[in-house]
């Protein structure tokens, strides 16, 4: 053959090679999410803007991770509060307390009108900000949040309700920067569960009733519930693993797919009970242990959110169940594949000023900056979007190790 001939053929086999690299899918990434309440999430999504009033450079950032357009200011958001106060002002807040205590006529008449156009207008802000929240083409999601049940592309309404954000807002946003290929999240939770009865993992072994429980006439029940969470956890996740074309439009085949990381975030209610409080740490080192045996995943990067109701570092100090999950995370045996991120660092303190002033009086200007009570974080969405953000850069850390 000579030369002309050889180049030639040496052209097409490399055209050849380069459409088949550039044809072939990527493998599909999936990430699992669980916990409680607090994964469930109960941070409406228009209170995300609450991060326009930081000059943190990683608030800045955030922002632009999580909100399209730039339309949207610190201005906006202060001039919302200036007029949710004056509603408060007229109203008495939550009571409407103002309104109802006027005897009927012309004064009661207007002062209605004027409050129906100041509502109108705090609506339209939240629905505003709520439009702005970005969707991803990248990142798909099948979720369990308590009764909220759905999937589709990452957005806002993955959380309690579809008003809604947990921590997966974020941390699928954030995470699709850190890596490549098409993402899929699948989140499992349920509000108001232990990881000591609940989510018990099979490694600790059967449950143990108290006296009380012991006493009641629901003892075969109790132990039959024992470790329910944790088995619906895992059906629902391998059920998402059987039909991953249905649950991402990126998934090819032959690629594959790797589950490539878990984040935990619970705690809140093991730190009630004796048992539960002192048997948080060596559960978490079996849960993380029979996950990765259940995925055949030995190495399964794992991320802790850890408790942080308290607000102040020495508050969480002092919460023996964010002690076991610190522990439980630097667990020599891990090898530094399992991180805890500490959920207080990230809270809304802006939030919680206003929450301060007492809520049921400022209640159209708390509703600006936050949705729930403080064991579920104010539900601020200035909180979640920042935690999902430090769960990515742990888990990132953790995949890198």
């Amino acid at each position: 053959m000579n030369i002309k001939k050889i180049a030639a053929s040496l052209c097409v086999c490399t055209t050849l090679m380069v459409t088949a690299v550039s044809n072939a899918g990527e493998q599909l990434k999936v990430f699992i999410l669980a916990g409680q309440s607090n994964m469930v999430g109960h941070a409406r999504a228009h209170t995300i803007a609450t991060l326009y009033a930081s000059d943190s450079p990683r608030d800045k950032a955030l922002l632009d991770l999580v909100i399209k357009g730039d339309d949207i200011s610190r201005d906006v958001l202060e001039n919302q509060l200036e007029a949710a106060q004056r509603l408060d002002q007229l109203t008495g807040g939550i009571s409407n307390s103002k309104v109802k205590d006027l005897e009927d006529g012309p004064e009661k008449t207007a002062l209605e009108k004027k409050v129906e156009g100041l509502k109108s207008a705090h609506q339209a802000y939240k629905d505003r900000i709520s439009s702005a929240c970005v969707v991803s083409d990248r990142v798909y999601i099948n979720s369990i949040a308590d009764r909220n049940k759905k999937a589709g592309k990452l957005g806002i309404g993955f959380g309690a309700d579809p008003s809604k954000i947990g921590p997966e807002y974020s941390f699928g946003l954030s995470i699709a920067q850190k890596i490549s290929g098409p993402i899929l999240l699948i989140k499992t939770s349920w509000g108001g569960k232990s990881i000591n009865y609940n989510f018990r993992p099979p490694s600790s072994g059967e449950y143990r009733l108290n006296e009380k429980e012991l006493a009641s006439d629901r003892v075969d029940e109790i132990k039959e519930n024992a470790g329910l969470n944790y088995r619906l956890m895992n059906e629902a996740v391998n059920e998402v693993l059987t039909n991953l074309k249905d649950n991402h439009p990126a998934y090819d085949e032959e690629a594959g797919y790797k589950i490539s990381g878990f984040v935990w975030f619970q705690g809140f209610n093991d730190q009630f009970l004796p048992e539960f409080r002192d048997g948080y740490e060596a559960n978490m080192v079996n849960f993380i242990k029979d996950v990765r045996k259940e995925y055949d995943e030995p190495t399964l990067p794992f991320v802790i959110g850890v408790l942080g109701t308290g607000r102040t570092a020495d508050k969480v100090n002092e919460n023996a169940v964010s002690l076991a999950q610190r522990a439980a995370a630097k667990s020599t045996e891990f090898h530094g594949r399992v991180r805890s991120v500490e959920s207080y660092l990230d809270y809304s303190n802006y939030s919680h000023a206003v929450f301060a002033k007492g809520w049921p009086e400022h209640f159209h200007e708390w509703d600006t900056v936050g949705s729930d009570r403080p064991y579920h974080y104010l539900g601020s969405g200035a909180f979640f979007v920042r935690l999902g953000d430090s769960f990515a850069n742990a888990m990132h850390e953790c995949m890198a190790k």
